[in-house]
């Protein structure tokens, strides 16, 4: 009897210690509040006709010879309501990113804090990429390696104040800002406009309008830019991407007298095609008009409209993005250069870039 006893209470032990420890809670990871995240690139180009006249857009102006884009490393923090994120780079690239600025500040991409008031607004204040275009800095955001003229000739920073709205699929930015692409502004007082209106048609389609208005420090020319974005998903293989975009800008004839408004215009169709995981395929298509000089055109007699078509590769091999590109434009004058220095009105050139990101 005492030895059933014994087997029974031992039974009645063991359940409850295998009860207890199915019972107890699994401690979870605590999640760090941090995210760190970044990049390194480079690229080699080849300007068939061998001249860096060539290349009037952001980031590619060199010829037959390595060149390091950037090294960009992004730190983003979270509490509660709060974020901050800090985004540096070193390299050509972030240098004429940010090429108003010298020192420290050269280094930095973006620098800004949110505050999340409520569930539909965000306040954010510091300095951030522009909401204008389809393009991005880092070179992990597009498809292409080169940028476009639309990219190259718009705003890239803008360092203030917004305030981001999102009632469901429906978005509005309001922002004040030091003129475009200054973070220590030479004319505190005058600022720049800042406007962004976002709409979800659906999952797969989704339309941007954004605006920036200001006044240019160097020569206090009034400045208005208005940009279109659309995006699409036809489905896993196959999206596209329109970017269309103008400028106009009003030189101060005399004292609170301003010229007629002269401006530059572009458009571009983005096609992208994955047909299997690690390979992909883009077509940039882009019309840039620049007739009054404005931009593009450079210490060229005359302004002209640009044809620019860019078919690049997407390879993903191991970590590494390889990004083979052939860049075709031609113009309605004679822009472009060879080498020995005669006038084209058309141009060809190879590149090969390469990104990595962690």
């Amino acid at each position: 009897m005492i030895r059933r006893i014994s087997q029974i209470a031992c039974a009645l032990i063991l359940s409850i210690s295998a009860k207890s420890q199915t019972e107890t809670p699994v401690a979870e990871e605590k999640k760090s509040n941090f995210t760190f995240s970044g990049s390194i690139d480079g690229y080699l180009r080849s300007d068939l006709n061998e001249s860096l006249s060539n290349n009037r857009t952001s980031f590619t102006n060199t010829t037959g010879k390595f060149a390091l884009g950037m090294v960009s490393a992004k730190i983003d923090y979270a509490l509660k309501k709060f974020s901050f994120t800090a985004d540096l780079g070193a390299g050509k690239r972030a240098e004429e990113f940010a090429y108003n600025d010298k020192g420290v500040l050269k280094y930095v991409k973006q620098l800004y804090g949110s505050y999340a008031a409520t569930e539909w607004l965000k306040i954010t204040a510091g300095t951030w990429a522009t909401h204008v275009g389809y393009e991005l800095v880092d070179p992990q955001g597009n498809k292409n390696y080169s940028m476009s003229y639309m990219f190259s000739y718009g705003p890239f920073l803008h360092t203030g104040v917004k305030s981001d709205f999102t009632f469901g699929k429906t978005g509005f930015m309001i922002g004040l800002a030091n003129p475009t692409d200054y973070r220590n502004s030479p004319n505190p007082n005058k600022k720049a406009l800042l406007l962004q209106f976002s709409q979800a048609i659906n999952d797969n389609v989704k339309v941007y309008l954004n605006y920036v208005g200001g006044e240019r420090p160097s020569d206090y020319a009034k400045t208005r830019q208005y940009d279109l974005v659309l995006t699409g998903k036809v489905n896993d293989q196959f999206n596209v991407g329109l970017n269309a975009t103008t400028a106009s800008v009003k030189t101060l004839a005399s004292a609170n007298t301003y010229g007629d408004a002269k401006s530059w215009w572009g458009t571009a169709a983005y096609l992208n095609f994955d047909p299997i995981k690690n390979l992909g395929f883009t077509l940039r298509s882009e019309i840039f008009d620049d007739q009054n000089q404005l931009s593009a055109m450079g210490a060229a007699p005359y302004g002209a409209t640009i044809f620019a078509n860019t078919l690049s590769g997407n390879i993903k091999v191991g970590p590494i993005m390889l990004v083979p590109e052939v860049r075709i434009e031609s113009a309605t004058n004679n822009v472009y250069y060879t080498k020995g220095g005669s006038e084209r009105s058309s141009t060809t050139s190879i590149l090969l870039g390469a990104y990595y990101k962690f």
